[in-house]
C-alpha cells in the first residue's frame, strides 16, 4: 500500500519512521516545513514528500495534525483523497473530530476512522520522533461512523509497527476516559509546577518530582485546543480532583492524623485494586 502521513512532527514522524522501517508499505509525507521535509527524506522516514493533490494515490492517509488544523486540512482537501481509501487521525480527542470530519468523509466516499496512539514525549517536532515510540503502547480506535473493513485496516497497521494493545471503543467513551487518564494529568502537572517552591528544588528532587512534573512541559497551544474540545469531561474530572484535594486540605488544617491516614489508605487501596484488575499485581 501507499501510505501518506500528513504532519511530520513527533507523532507523524514516528509513524513514518516505524512504517518505513518495519513494513513493506511505501510511505510518503506531507509537511509545510521545508526543513522537516528534507530531514524526513534524508533519514528514510518517507520515500518522498508530496503535495495534497497527490493524496488520491494513497491507500491510507494518516492525519497527524493538531485538532483545528486537521479539520481544516480535511475540509480543504476532501476531494483529493482516494475514493474508497482509508483515512485515520491521531488526535487526543475524538468526538469533536468525528462530528466535523465524518459527514464530509461520507460525502466524498472516504473511510474515516478516529484513532489515538497513546504515546508521546515531553518534546515536539520531527527531530524527536522515534521508530520505536509506539512499542508496547496502547492504540485506541473509535468505531463511530466507521466501516469494519477500515477499522481492520487501521488495527492491522498498528500491530505491524509494534503497538502493544488495541482498544476499540466509541468517541464518547474515549473522550470521557481520556479526560482522566491524560488531560487531567497535564492540568495537575501544570498546577504543581506553579508552586514558588520550585525555585528551591535543586538537590531535593527524586523520582516523585520527576513523575509529577514531566508532562508540565507541554505545547500550550495544542493542549488548549484539546482541553476546549473536551471541556465538559475535563471539567468534571477537575471537580473530582478539587473535591479530593479539599478533603486533604481540611484534614491538615484540623491536624487530623486519623483522617489523613484514612485518606491515604483509601487512595492506596483504589490503586492496588486497579492494578489487580489489570493483572499487574
Amino acid at each position: 500500500m501507499i501510505i501518506t502521513v500528513v504532519g511530520l512532527g513527533l507523532i507523524g514522524g514516528s509513524f513514518a519512521k516505524a512504517l518505513s522501517a518495519r513494513t513493506k508499505h511505501t510511505v510518503w509525507g506531507i509537511d509545510t516545513n521545508p526543513d522537516t521535509v528534507k530531514k524526513a527524506v534524508e533519514q528514510g522516514a518517507v520515500k518522498k514528500c508530496v503535495l495534497p493533490n497527490d493524496l488520491n494515490k494513497s491507500d491510507v492517509v494518516i492525519l497527524a495534525l493538531p485538532p483545528h488544523a486537521e479539520i481544516e486540512f480535511f475540509e480543504k482537501n476532501a476531494d483529493n483523497f482516494k475514493k474508497g481509501g482509508v483515512v485515520f487521525d491521531c488526535c487526543g480527542i475524538k468526538r469533536a473530530i468525528i462530528e466535523k470530519i465524518s459527514p464530509i468523509a461520507k460525502q466524498y466516499g472516504i473511510n474515516f476512522v478516529g484513532a489515538h496512539p497513546m504515546a508521546g514525549r515531553e518534546f515536539s517536532g520531527f527531530d524527536y520522533s522515534l521508530e520505536n515510540l509506539f512499542d508496547k503502547a496502547s492504540f485506541i480506535v473509535t468505531t463511530d461512523n466507521a466501516c469494519d473493513e477500515a477499522v481492520d485496516t487501521v488495527c492491522g497497521l498498528a500491530k505491524e509497527i509494534g503497538f502493544g494493545g488495541i482498544k476499540v471503543t466509541d468517541a464518547n467513551h474515549h473522550d470521557r476516559v481520556i479526560a482522566y487518564t491524560s488531560q487531567l494529568a497535564h492540568v495537575v502537572s501544570s498546577s504543581y509546577c506553579k508552586s514558588p517552591t520550585i525555585d528551591e528544588k535543586e538537590g531535593f528532587c527524586a523520582g516523585s518530582f520527576a513523575d509529577m512534573t514531566r508532562v508540565g512541559k507541554l505545547d500550550a497551544k495544542l493542549w488548549t485546543e484539546l482541553f476546549m474540545l473536551n471541556a465538559d469531561d475535563l471539567q468534571q474530572e477537575v471537580e473530582n480532583l478539587v473535591k479530593n484535594l479539599t478533603e486533604y486540605k481540611n484534614a491538615l488544617a484540623q491536624r487530623n492524623e486519623k483522617e489523613i491516614s484514612r485518606l491515604l489508605k483509601e487512595g492506596n487501596d483504589i490503586k492496588v485494586n486497579s492494578l489487580k484488575k489489570e493483572n499487574r499485581l
